[in-house]
Protein backbone atom coordinates (compact mmCIF):
# COMPACT_ATOMS: atom_id res chain seq x y z
CA UNK A 1 0.00 0.00 0.00
CA UNK A 2 1.77 3.17 -1.13
CA UNK A 3 0.78 6.15 1.60
CA UNK A 4 1.58 9.43 0.51
CA UNK A 5 2.05 11.39 3.75
CA UNK A 6 2.89 14.71 2.49
CA UNK A 7 -0.81 14.97 1.01
CA UNK A 8 -2.22 14.03 4.85
CA UNK A 9 -3.61 17.21 6.11
CA UNK A 10 -4.38 15.71 9.57
CA UNK A 11 -0.74 15.52 10.36
CA UNK A 12 0.46 18.05 12.43
CA UNK A 13 3.94 19.03 13.59
CA UNK A 14 4.22 21.31 16.63
CA UNK A 15 7.30 21.98 18.70
CA UNK A 16 6.72 23.54 22.23
CA UNK A 17 9.14 26.67 22.14
CA UNK A 18 10.26 26.52 25.99
CA UNK A 19 11.48 22.83 24.99
CA UNK A 20 13.52 24.61 22.25
CA UNK A 21 15.78 26.81 23.99
CA UNK A 22 15.31 25.99 27.17
CA UNK A 23 18.65 27.67 29.70
CA UNK A 24 17.83 27.81 32.78
CA UNK A 25 21.42 28.71 34.27
CA UNK A 26 24.98 30.05 33.63
CA UNK A 27 26.53 26.90 33.25
CA UNK A 28 23.82 25.51 30.36
CA UNK A 29 24.56 29.21 28.87
CA UNK A 30 28.06 28.53 28.42
CA UNK A 31 27.48 25.13 27.63
CA UNK A 32 25.13 26.06 24.84
CA UNK A 33 27.87 28.69 23.39
CA UNK A 34 30.98 26.79 23.51
CA UNK A 35 28.87 23.90 21.52
CA UNK A 36 27.72 26.76 18.93
CA UNK A 37 31.14 28.05 18.49
CA UNK A 38 32.92 24.71 17.96
CA UNK A 39 30.16 24.14 15.41
CA UNK A 40 30.81 27.66 13.93
CA UNK A 41 34.58 27.32 13.66
CA UNK A 42 34.29 23.80 11.81
CA UNK A 43 32.26 25.00 9.34
CA UNK A 44 34.41 27.99 9.09
CA UNK A 45 37.51 26.69 8.64
CA UNK A 46 35.48 23.82 6.19
CA UNK A 47 34.40 26.73 4.08
CA UNK A 48 38.01 28.44 3.98
CA UNK A 49 39.34 24.92 2.93
CA UNK A 50 36.63 24.76 -0.24
CA UNK A 51 37.71 28.67 -0.83
CA UNK A 52 41.26 27.79 -1.21
CA UNK A 53 40.91 24.35 -3.61
CA UNK A 54 38.32 26.80 -5.73
CA UNK A 55 41.52 29.55 -6.01
CA UNK A 56 44.20 26.85 -6.15
CA UNK A 57 41.91 25.39 -9.44
CA UNK A 58 41.24 29.21 -11.03
CA UNK A 59 44.55 29.98 -9.98
CA UNK A 60 45.33 28.46 -13.81
CA UNK A 61 48.98 27.66 -12.70
CA UNK A 62 50.03 31.19 -11.32
CA UNK A 63 52.59 30.26 -9.09
CA UNK A 64 51.24 33.60 -6.57
CA UNK A 65 48.03 32.74 -7.01
CA UNK A 66 48.48 28.61 -6.44
CA UNK A 67 50.83 29.89 -3.40
CA UNK A 68 48.39 31.88 -1.77
CA UNK A 69 45.87 28.89 -2.24
CA UNK A 70 48.16 26.81 -1.22
CA UNK A 71 48.47 28.60 2.21
CA UNK A 72 44.63 29.13 2.81
CA UNK A 73 44.14 25.18 2.59
CA UNK A 74 46.99 24.79 5.02
CA UNK A 75 45.87 27.23 7.12
CA UNK A 76 42.24 25.53 7.03
CA UNK A 77 42.96 22.62 7.68
CA UNK A 78 44.85 23.27 10.63
CA UNK A 79 41.66 25.40 11.58
CA UNK A 80 40.05 21.85 11.27
CA UNK A 81 42.37 20.24 13.54
CA UNK A 82 42.68 22.79 16.36
CA UNK A 83 38.93 22.73 16.51
CA UNK A 84 38.63 18.67 16.57
CA UNK A 85 41.54 18.92 19.09
CA UNK A 86 39.85 21.58 21.38
CA UNK A 87 36.42 18.93 21.32
CA UNK A 88 38.49 16.10 22.13
CA UNK A 89 39.71 17.81 25.12
CA UNK A 90 37.00 19.05 26.41
CA UNK A 91 35.16 15.02 25.78
CA UNK A 92 38.08 13.90 27.95
CA UNK A 93 38.17 17.02 30.59
CA UNK A 94 34.20 15.60 30.55
CA UNK A 95 34.81 11.93 31.03
CA UNK A 96 37.12 12.40 33.62
CA UNK A 97 35.97 15.36 36.04
CA UNK A 98 32.02 14.71 35.96
CA UNK A 99 31.36 17.67 34.64
CA UNK A 100 29.25 18.28 31.41
CA UNK A 101 30.93 21.06 29.20
CA UNK A 102 29.69 20.67 25.83
CA UNK A 103 25.99 20.02 26.79
CA UNK A 104 24.02 16.12 26.30
CA UNK A 105 25.40 13.65 23.94
CA UNK A 106 24.35 14.04 20.32
CA UNK A 107 20.88 12.13 19.26
CA UNK A 108 20.22 11.94 15.80
CA UNK A 109 16.60 12.25 14.90
CA UNK A 110 14.16 9.12 14.69
CA UNK A 111 12.20 8.74 11.28
CA UNK A 112 8.27 8.59 11.63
Amino acid sequence: MNVVYAADPSITISRDKAQFFKISNLGELISAAVGALLVLAALLAFFYLILGGIQWITSGGDKAGMEAARNKITHAVVGLVIVGAAWAIMILVQNFLGVTIIGETLTLPKPF
